[in-house]
């Protein structure tokens, strides 16, 4: 059975654990994260992924969704909290909160938990660090039916609250794995996959390329793009046409051209 209990006061030690998880560095050592919203809540839900701890505002209107979500965590054991409006922005850090957010167990992020073969489009971003961009792909890869996002060397925080935000729940629907480039690259070679760079040196136009599953699509570092050491390794560089005055595309919005014309290349093969 779940506990239940109400929280009235600012400075309750739950509600500063809470705040806490909004910092990189608390969610580390806690390796838990924040998550907000039904919708949300209830895309993890449906993926077998239930919050250790439930929050929800006093007075919010009932809905069958939270009654469902209500009686996942209490089958699981876990804790439902109740606070005022006013206490939950605080957790959130928004002065317009949802009124449901979850506390989550940060996901094995480790190479070996990926099955390379369970989906033929992969997404792979090094050094990007904006969280918005991060969340992002996940919403990409979730769409075009990607099997996951690999992130690799120093990007943005995955469980970050706005990364998850801008996931829109598919950071429950995606696997998600962290590597530094020397770890990645044995590993790829490891067996099959071909890898795919968005790139500007000596690469083919991206509607032509010939693409096969299962096909890792990388993007870089939102300023410095993909570093030429990395380019060289790949099976094979892509670009896209800049009919404009901008040089390159958002590397979020490159990852989505990218995969879905891939996806279609594949789906004629």
């Amino acid at each position: 059975m779940a506990s239940r209990r109400t929280i009235t006061g600012f400075s309750n030690p739950l509600v500063k654990f809470l705040r806490s998880l909004r910092d990189k560095k608390h969610r580390k050592r806690e390796k838990r994260f924040l998550a907000e919203g039904l919708r949300l809540l209830t895309d993890a839900r449906e993926c077998g992924k239930v919050p250790e701890i439930l929050v929800m505002a006093t007075g919010r209107e009932a809905h069958p969704l939270l009654d469902a979500l209500e009686a996942a965590v209490e089958k699981a054991g876990g804790e439902i909290v109740e606070m005022d409006v006013d206490i939950l922005a605080k957790v959130t850090g928004k002065d317009n909160p949802q009124a449901v957010a979850g506390v989550f167990a940060e996901f094995d992020t480790r190479l070996s938990t990926i099955d390379r073969d369970a989906a033929p489009i992969w997404l792979v971003a090094q050094a990007l660090r904006d969280p918005g961009n991060l969340g992002t792909m996940l919403r990409t890869g979730d769409a075009v039916g990607a099997g996951g996002l690999i992130l690799i060397d120093d990007c943005a925080d995955p469980f970050s609250v706005e990364a998850v935000r801008a996931s829109m729940g598919a950071i429950f629907t995606q696997k998600l794995a962290t590597a530094r480039w020397e770890e990645f690259l044995p590993w790829l070679r490891s067996g099959s996959g071909q890898l795919v760079a968005a790139s500007l040196r000596d690469s083919t136009d991206y509607r032509t390329a010939p693409y096969a599953a299962p096909c890792f699509l990388m993007v870089g570092n939102e300023s410095q793009g993909l570093p030429a050491a990395y380019e060289e390794a790949c099976d094979l560089r892509v670009t896209m046409p800049m009919l404009g005055r901008a040089d390159s595309l958002n590397a979020a919005v490159a990852g989505a051209v990218l995969a879905y014309e891939a996806l279609a290349h594949l789906r004629e093969v």
